[in-house]
């Protein structure tokens, strides 16, 4: 791992690990279904990925929002879009 770090100029080093959670980050915010990102990890489920790498999935902030925002008699429909 050295070796191949130092051949290819990186700077700071990485370790395995590194490059794993960043595998495993950039494939999650990319969209990547986290039951793939888990097996790739060799986990038998979703588990830890949801735990370490859940908060990263497109659409995360806004799941966890409507879910538990308080909704005032008011279900959205389809002429509800999000601000910004």
């Amino acid at each position: 791992m050295k070796q191949a770090i130092s051949r290819a100029k990186i700077a700071p080093p990485i370790s395995f690990h590194g490059l794993r959670h960043t595998w495993a980050s950039l494939s999650v915010m990319a969209g990547v279904p986290l039951m793939v990102v888990a097996r790739n990890l060799g986990h038998a489920d979703t588990k830890m990925v949801e735990k370490h790498y859940g908060h990263l999935a497109p659409g995360y902030v806004v799941d966890e929002i409507r879910k538990g925002a308080p909704k005032f008699g008011f279900e959205p429909d389809d002429k509800v879009t999000a601000i910004g």
